[in-house]
């Protein structure tokens, strides 16, 4: 082109005008599209107009401010085609493009989100302009940022002309996602599906088979691969020469730069960068890297095949060489700042809350790691889990208020089960020396932070025991639960720094409560006392005094009230009154006090246990006494249990007995301020 330019003119002149102009238009050669537009270029006889251009690599930025000879641009363009990580042209990297592309991307989604619920609350249309601007300037930053065309601008209404009328213009440009309803989106990736579906692609596969995990491949990789560099022959994994990492998640990010793009895909396990190249694509299928921009959304699962490499910050990466769709989402996942914080939609959609929030799914493994820990100590230990019924014919084994049911075929009401305490214990009777059973408990009352009408418990019964033993065995579980899923010891609970490390403090209630108030020293056997015992306690600002009918009564309130929210490090109370704890053994030497504990943390309960009251006479009394509690209108008092009664009288050995709220157990070990934290999925009043 140089040597036939020379017989273009006999003008010096002319000759290097032409050449300015031959030379330009092979400099534009090596340019973006986008950008030759974006060139302004000076034809003058000395020199070209300085000119910044993106070229097609995003990374690469080209200032080019004086005339090129031939052969410095056949090199340069040669060296921009040739461009690779380890010999670098230019200054700026993939990674700070990558960084300015996402944060710009970010902020077009929560405008886009902005301007759909504005338009939801019914904006106005002069109203909703400026955001619509904002919007506008926001993708305009993004297209000069990816060398892409950017939306244009939306032109100033004109008054519609009656006559003649308008011919139809064609269909009317694709919104951007940010724009759209959540009902435009769904649409869009179901059209998505269907266009999968009319090119012989399936948007839901059967089966995929992933050989490796975002965490395993973390641990295999640690401190290994130096930034740009690749393993082609898997030399830090066990797959060996040849085999191809495939990996399995939902995408939760996706950055398409013109012919590369990252994604970053999520497992069980944690997250892993992707990076697909159009070239390393197409070497398996020419159409797969326009399939992978066409067809794919943040939230869909994928599975993608390739090698593992270093970015040039140091950045993990699987380097795909194909990709599957598995799960084509429908609907998109929330906005990363704003789509899901209010507490109540987490809940309620716990789905997108495992998805969206790491935390959550780390604290349900480490619940089942709880429950899993505990059956494996006892199992060890010689117990036996024997499920017991969940619809019992009469509610027992609590002062609960039980939910009611109704048997169709039997004709028979029913109550869902408050404890599993009775059956156990007949169990026991029938010869096993050693059986508990975790499962699930109902109680219809009030919800709280700490309260949920369904809950987790694990009861445990032991022969031949008692509530010292038990005091014992349930230090040794929760330590062992809490080796299992803390660090130490040593834990965070809210503001609060709680100490597992044993032998935990043991108190009476009767001491307790004297902390509070020095001068309650009455005795729990001298109804003479009750007036001035309730005096004492209402004194102290304890309510509902004048309700209770015995001294032990009172004593209770007053511990309930003034102790129990003090009580942060781990404390057996101990040796209630016989009044609150009607399956409890008697003391063996304390008149009106029982053998039962209970074991706070945090200041609220989190296991009680009882020398179970083996006695049938005894039993007997104390049924009949909370038969008339019911009868006078308490809705927690249970009935006289007669087939319970039946089966000690048959003789139940000396036994141990203990229960322990796992859910309250897994909120201390997690660091979560509510119950509804821990249950996977809370009962919650219907969505208005």
């Amino acid at each position: 082109i140089y040597s036939s330019m020379k017989l273009a003119s006999d003008s010096s002149s002319s000759r290097r005008q032409t050449k300015v102009m031959v030379m330009s238009t092979l400099l534009l050669a090596t340019l973006r599209p986008a950008a030759r537009t974006a060139a302004a270029f000076s034809f003058s006889s000395r020199s070209i107009a300085s000119t910044i251009v993106r070229p097609t690599t995003s990374s690469l930025y080209l200032q080019q401010r004086s005339i090129l000879a031939p052969s410095q641009l056949v090199a340069s363009r040669s060296t921009t085609a040739g461009y690779t990580n380890n010999s670098r042209l230019f200054s700026t990297t993939e990674e700070d493009v990558s960084a300015q592309v996402t944060s710009t991307e970010e902020q077009i989604s929560t405008k886009g989100n902005q301007i759909r619920t504005l338009k939801d609350e019914g904006i106005s249309k002069d109203d909703l302009a400026p955001h619509i601007a904002e919007l506008l300037a926001l993708k305009a930053k993004l297209a000069d940022l990816t060398g892409e065309a950017a939306p244009a601008a939306a032109a100033p209404k004109k008054e519609k002309k009656k006559n003649p009328p308008q011919k139809k213009k064609g269909p009317a440009p694709k919104k951007d996602e940010s724009e759209m309803s959540i009902n435009e989106l769904r649409e869009s990736r179901l059209a998505k599906v269907a266009a999968m579906r009319d090119v012989g692609a399936e948007p839901y596969a059967y089966v995929y088979d992933p050989n490796r995990t975002a965490s395993q491949l973390a641990k295999e990789y640690d401190g290994k691969l130096e930034p740009g560099e690749e393993d082609d022959t898997n030399e830090f994994t066990t797959l060996g020469d040849g085999a191809e990492i495939a990996v399995a998640g939902r995408i939760m990010a996706r950055r398409v730069f013109g012919k590369l793009a990252f994604y970053t895909l999520q497992d069980e396990t944690g997250t892993i960068q992707l990076q697909f190249d159009k070239k390393r694509l197409g070497e398996r299928d020419a159409d797969s890297f326009k399939n992978l921009k066409a067809w794919t959304d943040s939230g869909d699962i994928i599975g993608a095949k390739g090698t593992i490499r270093r970015t040039d910050k140091g950045e993990l990466t699987l380097y795909a060489k194909e990709w599957t769709m598995l799960t084509k989402s429908a609907l998109p996942l929330p906005d990363k700042y704003h789509g899901l914080t209010d507490i109540s939609k987490r809940y309620r959609n716990r789905h997108l809350d495992l998805i969206v929030n790491p935390s959550v799914r780390e604290t349900f493994y480490r619940r089942a790691k709880i429950t899993s820990s505990l059956r494996r100590q006892l199992d060890d230990k010689g117990f036996l889990e024997i499920e017991t019924p969940v619809l019992h014919t009469q509610p027992g084994g609590a002062e609960a208020k039980p939910f009611e049911t109704y048997h169709n075929s039997m004709d028979m009401e029913l109550t869902l089960r408050i404890a599993t305490e009775l059956h156990l214990k007949r169990l026991i009777i029938g010869g096993f020396p050693r059986v508990y059973e975790l499962g699930r408990i109902f109680r219809n009352e009030g919800i709280s932070t700490r309260h949920n009408p369904e809950f987790t418990s694990v009861e445990l019964y032991q022969a031949y025991a008692d509530y010292d033993d038990m005091m014992d065995l349930t230090e040794e579980l929760i330590c062992g639960m809490a080796s299992e899923v803390c660090d130490s010891m040593t834990i965070p609970y809210g503001e609060h720094t709680i100490s597992l490390e044993r032998p935990w403090r043991r108190v009476t209630m009767h001491d307790v409560v004297k902390e509070e108030i020095p001068d309650f020293d009455f005795d729990l056997n001298d109804p003479s006392t009750l007036d001035a015992a309730k005096a004492a306690a209402s004194a102290a600002g304890v309510p509902d005094v004048h309700k209770c009918t015995s001294v032990g009564y009172v004593l209770n309130a007053c511990f309930e009230e003034l102790c129990e929210p003090k009580l942060i490090q781990p404390t057996y109370v101990i040796d209630y009154p016989l009044e609150v704890s009607p399956l409890s053994k008697p003391h063996r030497s304390k008149e009106g006090i029982v053998e039962r504990f209970e074991l706070f943390a945090t200041g609220r309960e989190m296991a009680n246990s009882f020398s179970e009251l083996t006695d049938p006479v005894d039993q007997r009394e104390r049924f009949e006494a909370q038969a008339e509690k019911k009868a006078a209108g308490d809705e927690e008092a249970c009935d006289v249990d007669e087939e319970f009664l039946s089966a000690l009288e048959q003789g139940m050995p000396p036994t141990g007995g203990l229960g322990i709220g796992i859910d309250r157990l897994v909120m201390l070990l997690t660091n979560s301020p509510s119950i509804r934290d821990v249950i996977a999925f809370p009962l919650l009043k219907p969505d208005a």
